[in-house]
């Protein structure tokens, strides 16, 4: 037993580089990330089968009382309030940026189109350099009346409906939902151009209330960045990529190089602090590589949305990226590049597993055209009841 006890000994004392790793690692992983994290809704160490269910029903509740607000809001609001669109026109006729709400009848309880134009309406009433941009609701429910809340902000925001005359239905007849909604786009993306002549058109689903720094942040990227003239020839710029599917380890190549970074960079951080701290072991590179791999673990566990939202700090840490595939709630077209993807557009079909955002995606390799997402998302989805995909009775967040 004298080994042992020497083999104790050694690993021990305040010396042994091994053994304080080995227990900062323990103590790390085992025991301070499973208890700060467990209620994370984007870490692994998020303990679904407990929180899930309870999360998704506050989610919903506090979706209700969000509804509520956004009906009282406009209640308050007289149309007389508004500039009449004539008005408007006149005095800005041309827009730099028109935010287009693209809307079909959803569950009617929560109010969705009203929850984002409110939003919408409540920022650029206090943005002081939005004078000349616009709010257009954009209709595309097959029977526009039924779409309530559309019909209600008619009073109050220009308006317009794809279906307003009953002949419009006449012989109208698509395969799918899935290319519905990209003749949707289409329509709503086009009347916009036609109607405004804008600089920028920012195509928005019903379901997507906009952070507060959305316009700070735009006006940012795309008056100020150095890169602006490329921001305008991108394609389009995406401002949403569901959190779920922002991780490091995940189908988007690109994050690795930048996960490899943060490694390095806050690595020698903890390299340089453990030397000042403790005496210098034998092999430096060593302690490099542990703490890089450590840093890179952490923040992949924790979950890196939440490490993104740190750039919410100020609009120039919001960073641009190359574009992913998934999802069209925010997308930010020039005039010039809204053109060109209408026509890309009318040259594919969508169906199943090939929707408006893997056609846009497409265009990118096909057409040599190129993309971009910003980071952290400028939009929050609120919509747990699909309209293309069939309302689900019992929503998750996940």
């Amino acid at each position: 037993m004298v080994w042992w006890r020497s083999f104790i000994s050694l690993y021990c004392c305040r010396s042994s580089a091994p053994f304080q790793l080995f227990l900062f690692t323990v103590v790390t992983f085992g025991v301070v990330l499973p208890v700060v994290c467990h209620r994370l809704l984007y870490s692994y160490y998020y303990l679904k089968k407990w929180y899930l269910s309870p999360m998704s029903h506050d989610f919903l509740k506090k979706n209700l009382k969000e509804a509520e607000d956004a009906v009282q809001y406009f209640q308050r609001m007289h149309p007389e309030i508004l500039q009449s669109p004539k008005a408007q026109d006149e005095r800005f006729p041309k827009p730099w940026l028109v935010v287009t709400v693209v809307t079909v009848q959803r569950k009617a309880e929560y109010h969705y189109l009203m929850q984002v134009v409110a939003k919408f309406h409540q920022l650029l009433q206090n943005c002081s350099h939005c004078g000349s941009n616009r709010i257009l609701l954009c209709n595309v429910q097959e029977e526009p009346e039924h779409n309530e809340d559309a019909r209600v902000l008619k009073k109050f925001f220009p308006t317009i409906e794809r279906f307003k005359d009953p002949k419009d239905l006449l012989g109208f007849k698509v395969n799918s939902q899935f290319e519905k909604e990209k003749q949707d786009y289409q329509y709503c993306m086009n009347n916009t151009l036609s109607r405004f002549d804008p600089k920028y058109v920012l195509m928005v689903e019903d379901d997507a209330v906009p952070e507060d720094d959305i316009f700070n942040v735009l006006h940012h990227l795309l008056t100020q960045r150095k890169s602006k003239t490329k921001l305008e020839n991108a394609l389009y710029i995406k401002l949403f990529h569901p959190e779920r599917l922002q991780r490091y380890i995940n189908p988007e190549p690109m994050r690795i190089l930048e996960w490899i970074g943060v490694g390095m960079s806050v690595g020698s951080l903890l390299t340089f602090l453990y030397l000042k701290m403790f005496s210098k072991p034998e092999k430096l590179w060593q302690l490099f590589l542990y703490f890089m791999i450590y840093i890179m673990l952490l923040v992949e566990l924790v979950g890196r949305h939440y490490f993104l939202e740190l750039r919410r700090l100020s609009p120039q840490f919001y960073s641009l990226v190359p574009v992913t595939e998934c999802c069209t709630q925010a997308m930010l077209f020039s005039a010039q590049s809204a053109q060109r993807a209408l026509g890309y557009l009318d040259t594919v079909q969508c169906q199943s597993r090939f929707a408006k955002d893997t056609a846009l995606y497409s265009f990118l390799w096909e057409r040599h055209e190129y993309a971009f997402v910003v980071e952290p998302n400028l939009v929050r989805h609120i919509g747990l009841f699909s309209t293309l995909r069939g309302l689900t009775i019992d929503p998750k967040l996940l």
